[in-house]
């Protein structure tokens, strides 16, 4: 784990409009920075950055976080590498835990490896340039010097990297990929005559290779494999590559080869990935989905290409949140999506796109198919076949469409399917209704308010004293802990950025964000947040008074005096004589 004080001083020292500006181009507004959200579509800027907080907030979709939360939902990157690149940006050493020291000590080096795959990959671009026959090859699949040029496409000779300068006893092109060693000990290279494409992670490093051979022989495509660089099941090609046309269309298409993607991208259609000799992973959906709204699968219409759709559809279960959709283009048996591009063009391949079969419609389909739907015995089993499906989607709503379809097709009753499927009831959604607020909830939420914009009064909150169990109380109570946590741990109060980055994702998500939207829009004034935090305290102190004076007053009612405790009376009458002209009444009296 990355130390704490280490996130809050990357935080401290990353200027997050320096940041956002290099990938966005922000625009003065105010106190703050705009312009329109990279993560929606939008023709009026919503997208805020706060230079003061250093933290951003879309007022359209809701997008908010730090430097490291918009690495992450911008290009798509994980935590750690989120952090390690901000690092490198800011000249920073990421602390490593001593584990992960020993394991680098053993064979090279992270950076190591890059650096040979780097070396390695301007060998190859060399190489093509002086190989006819490799240029022919290129041409012949229609793509142009420039479409090779930014994918960083090459040519690997037949002698390998032995031609090039690398020093072929490195143990960094094992280590890498790039060369094995045979049963006899010798060593040789991993891809030998083939075009040789670039695998690289969102930061642009090449961590693998994908080799497309010349002429005759087995395999026709070759992946790196797994290395400390390089794990398929969570990489997809062309991304990088992609990122503006994600952002443009809010759609991902996937497809099933890194030839497909680049021919895609040579007729126009940029916002194409591909999976890497692997599944469709739930790790490649979520991967996607932090930075679009729609997946498209594109896959051949044979019978591979419906497998592996499926196999995308199962793995997309768990990971398909609400608000996002994922559909299924299936291109005729004679086709593949380079042919048909080429073929048909751009325009018909989007509009195929466009009028993809969606999830729902996909998944009963495949299963109606394996179903004699005039039996009874084929529809039980359209059921039990579903069951493992519909347990896995996350998704309330959709479910709840399914569920309704597979009663309508199979002749059971809604709560029958629930039942069957062992599924939680879902009831439909009501109708929206304002919330009613209690005094106590809003004044938990100007708190946390009055905490996130200065974490320091969190140090002076009688959290013990804090009633009930309301959300907003409980969210309360858990800032107020993460803040003198993070005090004692660094000495003072925690800024902003580092206190969201702490609390990011967790359960208290919805209603921090939520705060952190109206700090954006209407912040306290500085000079009046300690009078405002003063006068919440108080206020609530009194309105919590009352509540327990009614309450002893009731129950005075009811039971009589002798329904209260000694206790209660004694509480009762100091409630009162603290508590002004608020009544004058006594158990006794009433």
């Amino acid at each position: 784990m990355i130390p704490e004080s280490f996130i809050q001083d990357l935080l401290h020292r990353v200027d997050i409009v320096d940041l956002i500006d290099a990938h966005v181009p922000l625009k003065k507004a105010g106190a703050n920075y705009a312009a329109c959200c990279p993560f929606h579509n939008e023709k009026s800027p919503s997208f805020t950055v706060s230079p003061t907080k250093q933290f951003y907030h879309c007022f359209g979709c809701g997008a908010h976080g730090t430097a490291i939360g918009f690495m992450m939902e911008y290009s798509g990157m994980g935590f750690i590498d989120a952090v390690k690149d901000l690092a490198n940006r800011a000249g920073m050493q990421v602390p490593e835990q001593e584990g992960r020291r020993r394991e680098a000590s053993d064979g090279p080096r992270t950076v190591d490896l890059v650096e040979a795959m780097t070396q390695a990959a301007q060998f190859y671009r060399e190489q093509l340039k002086a190989s006819p026959k490799a240029i022919d090859y290129l041409k012949q699949r229609g793509l142009t010097g420039e479409i090779a040029a930014r994918f960083g496409m090459g040519y690997a000779p037949p002698n390998g990297l032995r031609e090039s300068s690398l020093d072929y006893n490195d143990p960094r092109l094992t280590a890498a990929g790039l060369l094995k060693t045979g049963d006899d000990g010798r060593r040789y290279d991993y891809f030998r005559d083939r075009v040789m494409i670039p695998i690289v992670n969102p930061k642009g490093e090449v961590i693998a290779f994908g080799g497309r051979i010349i002429g005759p022989g087995e395999p026709k495509y070759l992946n790196s494999p797994e290395t400390p660089l390089f794990e398929k099941g969570r990489e997809l090609f062309g991304l990088p590559q992609a990122r503006v046309a994600l952002r443009e269309t809010d759609t991902a298409i996937v497809v099933e080869g890194y030839m497909d993607v680049i021919a895609l991208a040579q007729h126009g259609v940029g916002n194409a990935v591909a999976t890497l000799g692997t599944a469709t992973t739930a790790t490649h959906v979520q991967k996607l989905l932090r930075q679009v709204d729609r997946i498209v699968f594109c896959f051949d219409g044979d019978n591979a290409g419906r497998k592996a759709a499926w196999r995308a559809l199962e793995n997309s279960l768990e990971a398909l949140p609400e608000q996002k959709t994922i559909g299924f283009v299936f291109l005729p048996e004679e086709h593949d999506p380079d042919s048909y591009v080429r073929e048909f063009g751009k325009d018909a391949f989007n509009r195929m796109v466009a009028q993809a079969t969606p999830l729902s419609d996909f998944l009963l389909r495949e299963l109606g198919r394996q179903c004699d739907l005039t039996s009874a015995e084929g529809k039980a089993k359209l059921v039990a076949d579903a069951k493992p499906l519909l347990q896995k989607l996350q998704t309330p709503l959709l479910r709840l469409q399914l569920v309704k379809r597979l009663a309508e097709i199979s002749g059971f009753s809604q709560p029958e399917v629930e039942r069957l499927c062992e599924l939680r009831t879902i009831a439909p959604p009501a109708p929206a209704r304002a919330p009613r607020q209690s005094p106590a909830a809003t004044f938990m939420k100007k708190l946390i308010r009055l905490i996130l914009q200065k974490p320091a009064l969190a140090l002076r909150l009688p959290i013990d004293a804090l009633p009930g169990d309301l959300p907003e109380t409980r969210t309360l109570r858990r800032l107020v802990t993460t803040v003198r946590d993070m005090a004692e741990d660094g000495g003072a109060p925690p800024a902003y950025a580092p206190l969201l980055e702490r609390l990011r994702a967790g359960e208290d998500d919805a209603l921090l964000r939520a705060a952190a939207s109206d700090l954006m829009h209407e912040p306290f004034a500085e000079d009046e947040i300690e009078s405002e935090f003063a006068g919440t305290l108080d206020k609530f102190a009194r309105d919590a008074q009352t509540s327990e004076i009614d309450a002893l007053k009731a129950k005075a009612r009811a039971l009589g005096v002798a329904g209260l405790s000694a206790d209660e009376k004694a509480r009762y009458v100091a409630l009162l004589s603290t508590h002004g002209n608020r009544g004058r009444e006594t158990p006794e009296a009433s």
